[in-house]
């Protein structure tokens, strides 16, 4: 008997796992299957469709954001669009950005990516830990490949203010790589097992696999799929069709308005890579702010010894 308690208090409480599908493993064990046969996973082809499928795979997961601020919200129409406003005009004000002071455009990204990539981590309660859990996703492919991250970096940057916040990255590496060590162990004793393993692969493979490769693996199958778990319990009522056209919709919606921003704009780099990683940028900034504030209001919540799932509802 005691034993049961004992395991039962060490399961993670629901809302304080991790979503980790199939998918992840799947690929993961192609990719590695890849670079130990010696199958080139840098050059441009790889690169390339690396860089098409985090940018299809990964945009829907905050596809959702608006029919989420709608659900939160009991704004009048003309204020709800005034809030979609400012959302579009985040991303915009982003976007101008990387024409204007694309360093400081590439510091506010890896800043805004740590924090987002640290909310995967719902079982642990120390900012800490999950800020250096998200630091160590960019830490990992700067100390893996420091010299083509620094390209990306130089590139996107429009100078060598890239190489110097690549330095950076390497720098702090070590450290935040050991406290995400410290996270794992913790996620793991928790109980939330399957995400602390799926995180040590994602990090190890971000250290072997060519950056963009292993930014794909962990954006799109391991990231993404979590923030679509939750977006899809809390719009568990709408229904399939609608679900699918919405996250299809909006994804095109902000690539096809990256291009017309983009076009003709001589400051932005040619590089699609370069770019791909600015556009996640311009979008990963209001979806970051609507995320965090979207937490206190829809959250998922435990309620009673019993673990049951519940949804918050709004106030009035």
């Amino acid at each position: 008997m005691m034993a049961a308690d004992s395991l039962n208090h060490r399961r993670t409480r629901i809302g304080r796992g991790g979503v980790v599908p199939v998918a992840f493993w799947i690929v993961g064990m192609y990719l590695a299957t890849a670079l130990a046969a010696g199958i080139s996973l840098d050059g441009r082809t790889a690169t390339g469709l690396a860089t098409l499928v985090f940018v299809v795979g990964g945009m829907p997961h905050g596809a959702y954001d608006i029919a989420l601020l709608t659900r939160a919200t009991r704004l009048r129409h003309g204020w709800l669009w005034l809030a979609v406003a400012g959302y579009v005009g985040i991303a915009i004000g982003m976007a101008v950005l990387w024409v204007v002071v694309p360093a400081g455009g590439l510091i506010l990204f890896l800043m805004v990516a740590a924090i987002h990539f640290g909310e995967d981590w719902t079982m642990l309660d120390e900012p800490l830990l999950k800020m250096a859990a998200g630091t160590a996703i960019i830490a990992a492919a700067a100390i893996g490949h420091p010299a083509q991250v620094a390209a990306l970096f130089v590139t996107m940057a429009s100078g060598p203010g890239g190489a110097v916040i690549a330095r950076a990255a390497i720098a702090v590496a070590p450290v935040a790589l050991l406290v995400t060590s410290v996270g794992i162990w913790v996620a793991w004793r928790e109980g939330a097992r399957e995400w602390a393993a799926a995180t040590a692969v994602a990090i190890v493979a971000l250290i072997l696999l060519p950056p963009v490769a292993g930014f794909a693996l962990f954006f799109v199958f391991l990231h993404s799929p979590r923030h679509l778990s939750e977006a899809r319990a809390l719009l568990d009522d709408m229904p399939r069709a609608k679900w699918l056209t919405t996250g299809a919709a909006m994804s095109a919606l902000a690539i096809g308005g990256w291009w017309l921003f983009a076009w003709r704009i001589e400051a932005l780099p040619a590089d699609m890579t370069a770019q791909a990683f600015q556009l996640l940028a311009a979008v990963a900034l209001p979806h970051l702010l609507l995320s965090r504030w979207l937490e206190r209001r829809l959250a998922p919540a435990v309620s009673g010894p019993g673990n049951e799932f519940c949804v918050r509802g709004t106030d009035p």
